[in-house]
């Protein structure tokens, strides 16, 4: 579980964000729950990051250890009844997997 950032705009294109946390992440997707009530659409795309300090953490797959990557939500969290909003949201990272362990081979290499 590490701190991150959501951020996109909504139906009007005004720039929303919400801070996160994660829950589960692999190489092409990561579950993160919202720290306050947010209400992102199914499919929209998203900017995820890692917060600054929690990118060292070795653990994580490369793209997220670089800053933003561009995400769409491709699953909405069971709704919290006290809020009306979801839980978390599961977002697909866009980022092509054979760069990603390519980068990850080069820094360890270096």
């Amino acid at each position: 579980r590490v701190p991150g950032r959501l951020t996109w705009r909504d139906a009007s294109g005004t720039l929303r964000f919400a801070s996160v946390m994660t829950r589960d992440v692999s190489e092409l997707d990561v579950f993160v729950e919202c720290q306050v009530p947010a209400s992102i659409p199914l499919y929209r795309l998203v900017h995820f990051q890692i917060e600054r300090p929690a990118r060292e953490c070795g653990d994580l797959p490369a793209a997220l250890q670089q800053g933003k990557v561009l995400s769409a939500v491709y699953r909405v969290g069971p709704y919290k009844s006290s809020t009306g909003t979801p839980q978390g949201y599961a977002l697909r990272l866009l980022v092509d997997p054979r760069q990603g362990r390519a980068r990850a081979e080069l820094s360890v290499a270096n």
